[in-house]
């Protein structure tokens, strides 16, 4: 008997009033479902702007506009590849044209595209006629892809017309004469038309000066100096 009582008072002593076991309570586990809530979220954030940023940094770049029928290509062409000079003379003094006229650049110098009309630095005055048909050029093409070039990398106007010439503006009394020297022995002669239909052919060097004074003739084109010697 006194065995049972002892068995009966030890199964008891874990009981309620009522001799039940208290019901056992689960963990809250609300704090880790709601973690990991957050941070799903944070991630899908941040994926969904890295997928923005992937699309926006390569989302097809407007090239620049085609100007004067002259289109900005990627590569250089050598179907059709010449040279002409251009000399401008602004009160007796020669000034070149900017180094890299009708070369595209990103921001980081990179070439992005050449117009079929452009200067390199290596070899001054010297418009590079590059393109894939044997087309004729003028001049005023070459001026009209100089200033949206120039305007669109923050140079400035580079026109030829009535008034202007590359950077220069005409002022009272000043004019503008022009010479063009085909390299077929008659040296510079002078050209009485309007100086943007003159075509540009290969060694040809064109002179266009802002008088007074007239430089006659005006100042000699070396196509045999080293840098232009390959030309």
């Amino acid at each position: 008997m006194a065995n049972r009582s002892r068995a009966k008072a030890a199964a008891g002593s874990g009981k309620g009033k009522s001799g039940r076991r208290p019901p056992v309570r689960a963990k809250s586990g609300s704090d880790l479902p709601l973690l990991a809530v957050v941070v799903a979220v944070i991630l899908g954030l941040l994926v969904i702007v890295m997928i923005g940023a992937i699309i926006y940094f390569n989302r097809p770049q407007p090239g620049p506009q085609t100007v004067a029928g002259i289109p900005c290509d990627h590569l250089e062409h050598s179907q059709v590849h010449y040279h002409a000079a251009v000399q401008i003379v602004y009160h007796g003094v020669l000034t070149n044209i900017r180094d890299n006229t009708g070369i595209q650049t990103d921001s980081a110098g990179n070439v992005t595209c050449y117009y079929w009309l452009h200067v390199h630095p290596a070899n001054k005055n010297v418009i590079h006629i590059e393109s894939p048909a044997n087309d004729t050029f003028t001049l005023g093409q070459f001026f009209d892809v100089s200033n949206a070039w120039s305007q669109a990398n923050g140079f400035g106007a580079q026109k030829l017309d009535a008034t202007h010439v590359a950077t220069f503006t005409l002022q009272p009394g000043d004019k503008i004469v022009a010479y063009v020297d085909l390299g077929d022995g008659k040296g510079p002669q002078p050209f009485t038309g309007d100086p943007r239909s003159i075509v540009l052919r290969s060694h040809e060097v064109i002179t266009i000066e802002i008088s007074p004074p007239d430089v006659n003739p005006p100042p000699a084109f070396d196509w045999k100096s080293a840098a232009n010697s390959g030309l």
